[in-house]
């Protein structure tokens, strides 16, 4: 097969649905990182909008601009829309892009989880686009601190907003983690080990994982405030046994670790573009993994450092400081690694290349005030002012905004096929640092001379007024340089004439496809050894676009590409994608009746949502299951390999390990919250709580040794087994049931708690069920079935086991103590 019809062949496979439809149908990575790209921008807009608006009602003492209300829900909705609907998105859209490309594979893991995360993540935003617009937008700033979000401080429907919301909006963050996390592990170029990964490989994993790991502390909070204000469940209100400082410890959980999350993204762009700009490979590659591994494992670390006046011991405060301080370490080895690589190279001083310097002052100087806070004496003196408004802006704009502008510009010939003709890219430069730098000076002076944050207006007389005159203009002209960048990057993309395929020289995977990439990414899946693969052969495009790689033949008509061996990037599996469809949007929209079902208060909706879900996610497993007995196929170039739904760790598999990881981690938060409460909250527990009754314990204990029994004797005895798992789950929801008709969640936090661990209980007691029904109905249509349902099952069945076990130990300890 010559070249030509290759392609044609690839592309009808591969390609999404013409017109408007392929909009809702398509599961391309392509495509839907276009999307993400081109919402999170939207959204970045309305974010700056907001901003404009803050700056014009600080230009003067005592504005007439906006009231305290409606600043109050501008200035939460800027911090909402900036930190959830844009950086984190931006990430996804850019990794959901790039990623299969930089590691020379033909898509993500789990195309159809792209599209759901993505539906996801729109649904969510337009609830609280739709809440702004309305004048019903949360307003108790991006953080939401009870009590002041309570329902007795703010008794309407702005707070669920945030609360539902944002929650809704994660479930894509979850998704694109694990997403991530399974690609760069498992779906690489044949031959390509760790150690030669693309250096932006390594940070999207250390940042899916970190997401993994983050999120969930913030998505219990939000449920249980959420609880709170719906149903009296008392988690933080001190007459009750609760505490309002659980909520910042959740919050803080995530949010110090978010920082991070969204500088390592940016960090691995710098770590790709700046070689390449500069002519030579990356200083201390090995160096550069360290630390970002470091960076990732001290960031969890540091969240205390955000509570430094809230009253705690003085031991935890010398630790948290020292530890905050620490993690300049790992941050400075990878400054001086990029400095290195200036030094030793040649550098260009192109667009991206002045994006990245303004990267390394703005960035130093964020970093340097981070230190600043993190001992104590000073924070104590600039907390809750504008210099933390300040430091905040230098590290996420100076931090992420600019190396993201830097990888636009650097990428932008890959995506459009074209070259930059119109140059309103320098102008915007221009604008946007020297007014970021005016604005944000300015406001650090205004911290250090006592403005407060979140104060909607100030008196005259107190030596703000000109410095916030100033930031106020700075602000407005780094607007106009961020809408000149926008303009500038649409007339390129459309009026431009063609470029070259690799403007660049650069020597990753991206530049050896056509540009504008076609739909299949590339032709044949061809073998690598190094970290340049188009600097060892420059021959490589055209070798991958005769089929000299493995899958180069598509006569079986099916979307298709490899797992590898994670260590050493050998074939391993064949992989067969499903084509394109609209069950991801179907079932986000489902989700979404559920997430408002919960906000309009519509309870009895709930679990007509939830049915729907599982119904859906049957159907998205079962339209899976291999269809043909092969087990075995041609990769091409004289290898034949299994296929993946033939193996005991399919995708599946690994997909349910990193989503468990997740899991594990809102678990563990629940059972630090009942932790915390127990030490710092009164009267916890109540003395009224009785120790568990004995037919409780019985069938707990049953239930948690024969449903992973059953699971495990289901790869042999298939019915035999998937009777007993579904008896033990059965069981255990028996258990968690009993627990909660035991407990008044309105009474006291600690019985609050109790429940919403049986409720946790119950749903993966559920969740093992529908699992081995589904096995169930697997095996009575498939006398021999695959095995990676079974083992799948077992992995589900043994966490809830665990999970029972833990939750229903704590929840009776307390009587069982007494």
């Amino acid at each position: 097969m010559n070249a030509l019809r290759r392609h044609r062949a690839l592309t009808r496979i591969w390609a999404s649905e013409p017109g408007w439809k392929g909009w809702f149908t398509t599961v391309n990575h392509t495509d839907l990182g276009r999307m993400f790209l081109t919402v999170s921008v939207i959204f970045f807009l309305i974010g700056g909008l907001l901003a404009m608006l803050i700056r014009a009602q600080l230009a003067s003492p005592r504005s007439a601009f906006m009231g305290a209300e409606t600043y109050a829900q501008v200035f939460t909705m800027h911090g909402t829309i900036m930190m959830f609907l844009f950086a984190i998105p931006l990430f996804e859209g850019m990794a959901i892009y790039f990623l299969p490309k930089l590691l020379g594979t033909r898509d993500l893991a789990f195309p159809r989880l792209t599209a759901y995360g993505f539906w996801c993540y729109v649904f969510g935003g337009a609830m609280l686009i739709f809440a702004l617009l309305a004048g019903i937008a949360p307003d108790g700033g991006w953080f939401m601190y009870p009590p002041l979000t309570s329902a007795i401080y703010s008794p309407g429907i702005n707070t669920d907003f945030w609360l539902i919301g944002i929650t809704f909006v994660e479930i894509s963050a979850i998704c694109a983690a694990v997403e991530f996390t399974v690609t760069v592990l498992r779906y690489r170029a044949p031959g390509m080990s760790l150690a030669q990964m693309p250096i932006f490989a390594w940070y999207a994993l250390v940042t899916s994982v970190m997401i993994l790991t983050g999120f969930p502390p913030l998505i219990l909070g939000s449920i249980l405030l959420e609880l709170e204000r719906a149903f009296g469940m008392p988690f933080f209100q001190v007459v009750q046994g609760g505490d309002s400082l659980l909520w910042q410890h959740l919050f803080w959980l995530f949010g110090h670790p978010e920082v991070y999350i969204i500088f390592l993204p940016a960090a691995g762009v710098i770590s790709t573009i700046l070689p390449v700009l500069a002519r030579t490979t990356l200083l201390g590659y090995g160096w550069v993994v360290a630390a970002a591994v470091s960076l990732g494992v001290l960031s969890f670390g540091l969240w205390v450092h955000h509570m430094f006046t809230t009253g705690i011991p003085h031991m935890g405060l010398a630790f948290f400081s020292a530890a905050s301080t620490l993690v300049a370490v790992p941050t400075a080895v990878q400054i001086f690694a990029w400095i290195g690589t200036l030094w030793k190279g040649r550098p260009r001083l192109v667009l991206p290349m002045k994006w990245l310097l303004a990267f390394f002052a703005t960035f130093v100087i964020g970093g340097l005030t981070g230190v600043m806070v993190a001992v104590v004496p000073f924070d104590w003196q600039v907390h809750d002012t504008h210099f933390i408004v300040a430091h905040l802006h230098y590290v996420l704009i100076g931090g992420f905004v600019f190396p993201m502008l830097a990888a636009l510009y650097y990428w932008m010939p890959q995506v459009t096929g074209r070259r930059r003709f119109f140059k309103l890219g320098e102008t915007a430069f221009w604008l946007v640092a020297v007014g970021f730098h005016a604005t944000f000076l300015a406001v650090h002076w205004a911290g250090l001379l006592g403005q407060r944050r979140r104060t909607w207006t100030y008196e005259e007389g107190q030596g703000w007024e000109i410095i916030n005159l100033v930031a106020s203009v700075g602000g407005f002209v780094t607007a106009i340089g961020f809408a000149l960048v926008i303009l500038d990057i649409f007339i390129n993309a459309i009026v431009a004439t063609r470029g070259a395929r690799n403007p660049w020289g650069a020597g990753t995977l991206e530049w050896a496809m056509p540009t504008p990439p076609a739909a299949y990414n590339f032709a044949s899946l061809i073998e690598v050894r190094g970290r340049n693969p188009l600097h060892d052969d420059p021959d490589l495009g055209v070798r991958i676009a005769r089929g000299e790689g493995y899958l180069g033949d598509p006569e079986r008509g099916a979307r298709e590409t490899l797992m590898v061996d994670v260590s050493t990037g050998q074939p391993a599996q064949i992989v067969t994608f499903p084509g394109n469809t609209a069950l991801p949007i179907v079932m986000a929209a489902v989700t979404g009746c559920a997430f408002l079902a919960m906000l309009l208060k519509l309870y009895w909706l709930v679990p007509l949502a939830v049915a729907g879900v599982a119904a859906l996610v049957m159907r998205w497993i079962w339209v899976q299951r291999p269809r043909h007995p092969a087990r075995h196929l041609d990769a091409g170039r004289g290898l034949t390999l299994p296929v993946s739904g033939w193996v005991i760790d399919p995708p599946g598999w690994w997909g349910s390990v990193f989503l468990l990881v997740a899991d594990a981690t809102l678990f563990g938060s629940l059972l630090f919250g009942y932790a915390f409460l127990w030490t710092v909250a009164p009267n916890w527990p109540p003395p009224a709580w009785l120790i568990a009754e004995g037919w409780g314990v019985t069938l707990a204990a049953a239930g948690i040794l024969l449903a992973p029994a059953g699971a495990r004797l289901a790869a042999r005895r298939a019915m035999a087994g998937l009777a007993l798992a579904l008896t033990g789950a059965a069981l255990i929801s028996l258990a968690a049931a009993g627990l909660l008709a035991a407990a008044n969640p309105a009474a006291h936090a600690f019985d609050a708690t109790v429940t919403v661990i049986g409720g946790y209980i119950l749903l993966h007691a559920g969740i093992t069920a529908l699992a081995a029904l589904y096995c169930a109905v697997l095996t009575i249509r498939m006398p021999d079935p695959p095995p990676g349902p079974f083992r799948i099952l077992r992995l589900w069945t043994d966490y809830a086991a665990i999970a029972a076990l833990i939750g229903l130990s704590a929840a009776w300890l307390p009587g069982a103590v007494a």
